[in-house]
């Protein structure tokens, strides 16, 4: 027996525009009027830069003014950059290039609605026919559904930061979702134009982040086909498969003919996908556990309550293909040899629509328990933002001023009236929201996940308006930047150094630093990264075979480790 019952009333979906609204106040705020943040961020814009004002070669071999960066593939590059080349004479080439994970966001969640609506429409997942009519419309059930799927998808925190990251991982959870929706499509109509989609998917997902997702992917749809029908195996071995290589292939075949900077990528690429493989761990296993937990919230209660709930229609496509697709990731997770939230990213889509699932079984107890943590919790985390900025504005409560002022030293508070204004919007749109879930009590099935996602678009909010200042001031490397060029002389040379991605790309963005692109150039000066924790009282410095003497050091004042020293060559 189907574990669902219920009214018409309860399948009352989203007004299109609040979803939408919803939608942009997630992502806007994280893109518009930030640096590129230390880490991936940093690194991934270094690498749209480079295509953007470069050469054939720099589209075919990604890297970083030099520095090789092909391992996980160039897909998402290659999007940045072309964002980059067309708006970023309107928008400056930062947030010309932040506009490629908005682009991945907006697909991920189309696809996660879509693929939900698709499987919220099939007869298997409709709910039991009242005794004297009024239970709703598949369509209907479907679309509420698909809205409370979406809903879970952006309360996921561990979406969040990647989502708003020019890095790699924003295409990469986004693709699994269209290859979720691409396998729903499939095994509803086992169609070869179904199977070239899913093919389309899975070959943009190698060029993305390697190829060890998509086959991952593709071996268990394999394995679920095989116990349904066999001309979906067929469909996925003679056409997806072929598909999903053509798509991939020319990016390799094409960098192996020119072979940019007589080297090629595929070595690189094909070591960096093996890596990804390994036995499980103490501190992979430890990873999946303790920042699951938290990674996938809202979503993995509910989702769990989904697979019991519907443990006796166990075949059912509306679990059996998520779950399939979470299986899969899940376990690529425990078997990843090294313990990285982004390896976590690829079990959100299917979490989420499995949590969605969840939504019509879940008791009223349970679900007020969810929104009262919700409530509690995000009520808090926002209390504390604005607690925060005031003690950053005002000095006072004192003691967490300070310690604001001593993990950024140096940092000046601006006020900014629009950062304001749409922080105190916000933060009453919340409380009315709140008001309108106690007071109303709507029976809707979208109404257990409301406050989850609302809160968490609301700290977000509030984190990119009232502390993106103290935060940008954290997190970039313009200022040290900026103090390394005003020390350098004009004319044309080069600098060697082992500084990492991010930092390369920060100094070449920032302060135009011209880096060696060749490792053994004989260049002038040389810019070392090390940890002030060494010896302070360094004038010279014995390095490659030549003496070279100091010329400046700097560091990001909130950072009390790293240090950059420049210096001269002296032989």
């Amino acid at each position: 027996m189907k574990p669902v019952r219920l009214p018409a009333a309860a399948t009352q979906a989203l007004p299109r525009a609040a979803l939408f609204a919803l939608c942009l106040l997630y992502i806007v705020p994280g893109l518009i009027g930030r640096d590129p943040w230390k880490t991936d961020d940093a690194a991934g814009f270094g690498i749209m830069w480079t295509m953007a004002h470069g050469s054939l070669e720099d589209w075919l071999f990604p890297h970083i003014v030099g520095l090789p960066m092909a391992e996980k593939g160039p897909l998402a590059y290659w999007i940045g950059a072309v964002c980059i080349k067309l708006f970023g004479w309107l928008l400056g080439d930062a947030l010309a290039a932040r506009l490629a994970p908005a682009g991945f966001f907006l697909l991920g969640s189309i696809a996660v609605w879509y693929t939900t609506y698709l499987l919220g429409r099939r007869p298997e997942a409709q709910p039991l026919r009242l005794a004297f009519g009024g239970q709703p419309e598949p369509s209907d059930y479907g679309r509420t559904l698909a809205d409370g799927a979406l809903l879970i998808f952006l309360g996921c925190l561990g979406l969040l930061l990647h989502s708003h990251s020019t890095s790699t991982e924003a295409l990469q959870v986004s693709l699994v979702a269209f290859c979720l929706y691409a396998a729903t499509t499939l095994f509803e109509r086992c169609s070869l134009r179904a199977a070239a989609l899913l093919g389309l998917s899975m070959g943009l997902l190698v060029l993305s982040r390697g190829w060890v997702v998509p086959l991952a992917l593709w071996l268990g749809l394999l394995s679920l086909a095989s116990f349904r029908e066999r001309t979906i195996v067929l469909r996925l071995v003679a056409i997806t498969f072929p598909v999903a290589i053509a798509v991939a292939s020319p990016w390799l075949i094409a960098s192996s003919i020119v072979r940019p900077f007589d080297s090629t990528p595929y070595d690189a690429w094909m070591l960096w996908n093996y890596g990804q493989l390994g036995w499980p761990s103490y501190e992979t296993l430890r990873n999946f556990f303790k920042n699951g937990i938290w990674f996938a919230w809202p979503a993995w209660p509910f989702a769990g309550w989904a697979v019991y709930a519907w443990r006796r229609q166990y075949q059912a496509p509306h679990i059996t293909i998520p779950l399939t697709f979470f299986i899969a990731c899940a376990l690529l997770a425990l078997f990843h040899t090294r313990s990285e939230e982004g390896v976590l990213l690829p079990m959100l889509p299917p979490l989420a629509i499995l949590a969605a699932f969840g939504l019509p079984t879940m008791k009223r107890g349970a679900i007020n328990a969810v929104d009262w943590f919700s409530v509690m919790t995000l009520t808090t985390c926002a209390g504390f933002i604005w607690i925060g900025w005031i003690a950053k504005q005002t000095g006072w409560p004192a003691q967490i001023a300070k310690n604001a002022f001593k993990l950024a030293p140096g940092f000046k508070p601006e006020f900014n009236l629009l950062a304001f204004l749409v922080a105190v919007f916000a933060s009453i749109g919340w409380v009315l929201l709140v008001r309108w879930r106690v007071a109303r009590r709507p029976s809707v099935l979208w109404r257990a996940v409301v406050l989850s996602s609302g809160g968490v678009i609301l700290c977000w909010l509030l984190l990119m308006t009232l502390w993106l200042p103290w935060i940008n001031y954290g997190k970039s490397y313009a200022s040290v930047a900026h103090q390394l060029a005003e020390r350098l002389p004009q004319g044309k040379y080069c600098i060697n150094t082992n500084v990492g991605p991010a930092q390369r790309a920060s100094f070449v963005y920032f302060g135009e630093v011209p880096f060696s692109q060749r490792h053994d150039a004989d260049c002038r000066y040389l810019l070392l990264q090390d940890s002030k924790r060494g010896r302070d009282n360094i004038k010279t410095v014995q390095y490659g075979g030549s003496k070279w003497r100091l010329l400046w050091e700097g560091r990001r004042p909130s950072d009390k480790d790293e240090r950059f020293r420049l210096f001269e060559r002296l032989n």
